[in-house]
């Protein structure tokens, strides 16, 4: 009697088999899509190559601390795979940070370009072993540098090897904010800055350092002389390594973090004792301000990859449901599981929607220096994160569950979809934080008014009742309950209900988007998911009997 094995198929090309990517760079560029056409193509063969099968080397070979060098001397040497090196050239040669801060890609696309670089992670993040990490916090970084009250000298010395295309000169950037007695409350940071002639000098204990291989590192630290409290603290960029490449002057790593998943990332608790640092802006001025321009994009990126991560591990569990057979018929053929595979395309089309428009807004910003854009993105950043972490969280456990046992056995690699999903509502400030985020942005920046706004036009845009009514009762709700949050922000039932009210927010938002495409693109696929998220988010109806003749189109891309 031979020994069953089940096949386990490639999921479709990364780029052409998605179902709403296409659709979204025609909408957005215009015809500047076949430039990015030829960019992703690239990527995506790569990703279905040999950067897959880096990520999966990677994953095999986590990170060491090498503490000392065979004769005694204290090194603190981080040493990675070949996998996490491939994906760290990868990283470069595509420009995943460069695209938005290269000349030729704002003179063809202009703040589109943060578009192109959405598709571009969209495509990279899911196997690229967590590098979309270090890439994550580089262009926070760049950005940061790109800020006006950065002195132009220190802009000048790191941000053109930050945004290099060439491996062998491309520098990568930590972000070292967390503390053992910190965390979320950045005003309990005990790092202090003295100055050190043309230098600052860093002393204090970080305690989250992920990606601590990088080149340079963005520390929050409060100066001397500094009053007490979260907005004197000021960011500055550290060094990791000497001139001769050992480890710089006044860093300790005392050992890696043991993670509930993204193994392959080196994540450390770090010791600073008198390093040195370059001050991002006036260290005098309060820095919390120009720190939230790095956290902003982190907290996009940080959306990217749920997003991304969500498309992917369907797409696995769509091939597999093609091969898998039970009961005398392919497991793709039952109604049951295809309902479960389109409500699971219906959350990465809401998904995506969200992280895509944050990365559009953030463009705007940049290179129109468009106020509304601002004020817009104030909100839809926190809301994109916070939402997208918990849709991933929820869609990992889901897409295990399709692999049956197999997708509890470590050697196949599915487990580490759930792993690896359940940071992303912790980095970049957990749900609760980021709910209050949302609070301040309404209540000081105004932020309401054009989420609002968008949600109406939206709701205009629809070409049936069935689709607008419930966008416009969501909306009503929604503009009651930002009233009452401006009225008295520090009420206890209105803090209370903070979370709720950031996810409706959210949710309507991403309704709104996929209406958006649906009507400015005329993509049925986007259409499909407008209707289906409305019933299911803010209806809260069950929509497994509709969603399941669309299994294939939300879930593989397959338009026939």
């Amino acid at each position: 009697m031979s020994r069953f094995v089940q096949p386990m198929p490639d999921p479709p090309d990364p780029y052409q088999g998605d179902p709403l990517l296409p659709g979204w760079l025609r909408r957005h560029l215009g015809g500047e899509d076949r430039a990015a056409t030829s960019r992703l193509t690239a990527l995506s063969a790569e990703v279905a190559g040999p950067l897959r099968e880096a990520h999966r080397q990677a994953e095999a070979n986590p990170p060491r601390l090498r503490r000392y060098d065979p004769w005694g001397e204290r090194v603190d040497r981080v040493e990675t795979p070949a996998g996490w090196q491939t994906h760290r050239a990868a990283a470069a040669r595509h420009a995943l940070v460069a695209l938005p801060y290269l000349p030729g890609a704002r003179a063809q696309w202009g703040a589109r370009a943060r578009v192109v670089q959405h598709a571009l992670l969209h495509l990279y993040a899911p196997e690229s072993a967590t590098y979309s990490c270090p890439v994550a916090m580089s262009d926070a970084a760049a950005a940061l540098l790109c800020h006006p009250e950065v002195d132009p000298p220190v802009r000048e010395a790191w941000l053109p090897r930050l945004v290099s295309t060439d491996p062998a000169t491309v520098l990568t950037s930590g972000q070292w904010m967390t503390e053992t007695a910190g965390g979320s409350d950045l005003a309990g940071a005990a790092t202090t800055a003295r100055p050190a002639g043309d230098r600052w000098r860093l002393t204090g204990d970080k305690w989250f350092c992920s990606a601590i291989d990088a080149d340079v590192a963005v520390a929050l630290a409060r100066p001397d002389g500094a009053d007490g409290g979260s907005r004197t603290l000021a960011p500055f960029l550290v060094p990791r390594y000497a001139e001769d490449g050992g480890t710089a002057t006044g860093i300790r790593i005392h050992r890696l973090k043991d993670k509930l998943g993204t193994r392959a990332l080196p994540t450390a608790e770090v010791s600073l004792a008198g390093a040195y640092g370059q001050p991002l802006g006036d260290p005098h001025r309060a820095g919390l301000v120009r720190m939230m321009a790095l956290v902003r994009v982190a907290r996009l990126h940080n959306a990217a990859a749920a997003a991304a991560g969500m498309r992917r591990g369907l797409a696995y569990a769509h091939a597999f449901a093609t091969a898998r057979r039970v009961a005398g018929g392919r497991l793709v053929a039952s109604p049951l599981h295809r309902a479960t595979l389109a409500t699971l395309g219906v959350d990465a089309a809401g998904a995506f929607a969200l992280a895509g428009h944050g990365f559009a807004l953030l463009g705007r910003v940049e290179v129109d220096q468009d106020p509304a854009a601002a004020t817009e993105l104030r909100i839809v950043a926190p809301l994109a994160k916070l939402a997208t972490a918990r849709l991933a969280v929820a869609a990992a456990a889901e897409h295990l569950e399709c692999f049956g046992g197999a997708g509890y056995v470590e050697d196949t690699g599915i487990p580490r979809l759930l792993r690896d999903a359940q940071v992303l509502p912790i980095w970049e400030g957990t749900t609760n934080v980021l709910a209050l985020d949302v609070q301040r942005a309404v209540v000081r920046d105004g932020a309401g008014a054009p989420l609002l706004a968008r949600l109406d036009a939206a709701a205009d845009l629809a070409p049936v009742a069935a689709l607008a009514d419930p966008l416009r009762a969501a909306t009503a709700g929604l503009r009651e309950a930002l009233a009452a949050l401006t009225a008295d922000p520090y009420a206890v039932p209105v803090v209370a209900g903070a979370r709720g009210l950031a996810l409706r927010l959210a949710y309507a938002l991403a309704a709104a988007l996929l209406l958006e495409q649906a009507s400015a693109g005329g993509d049925p696929v986007a259409e499909v998911a407008a209707r289906l998220w409305l019933r299911r988010w803010l209806s809260g109806e069950d929509i497994a009997a509709e969603a399941h003749p669309h299994a294939d189109a939300l879930a593989a891309g397959d338009r026939t």
